[in-house]
């Protein structure tokens, strides 16, 4: 369809240089351009926050995750509880 625009001067050239650094058509580049656009003004068309679930990993609260190695003392004495336990 065709239709006739006031495009200002800076925007009609920021839109050619863009068009010959993509290799697209003017036309191509300008309808690629109007499409991000509208969608930004189109408060319907913006996608939901992501949102991740959090699971408890298991330790207890006294264990402070920011300290590597006394997690790491805390899982080795674990683990050797547990070897223990099996050669009963």
């Amino acid at each position: 369809m065709r239709t006739t625009l006031n495009i200002d001067d800076e925007i009609l050239q920021r839109a050619r240089r863009v068009a010959e650094r993509s290799r697209l058509s003017f036309r191509e580049t300008v309808n690629r351009a109007l499409r991000v656009g509208l969608d930004k003004l189109d408060p319907r068309s913006r996608k939901k926050a992501y949102r991740c679930t959090t699971y408890s990993m298991g330790f207890p609260p006294a264990l402070n995750l920011d300290k590597a190695l006394q997690m790491a003392a805390f899982l080795e004495d674990e683990e050797t509880t547990r070897k223990l336990t099996l050669r009963k």
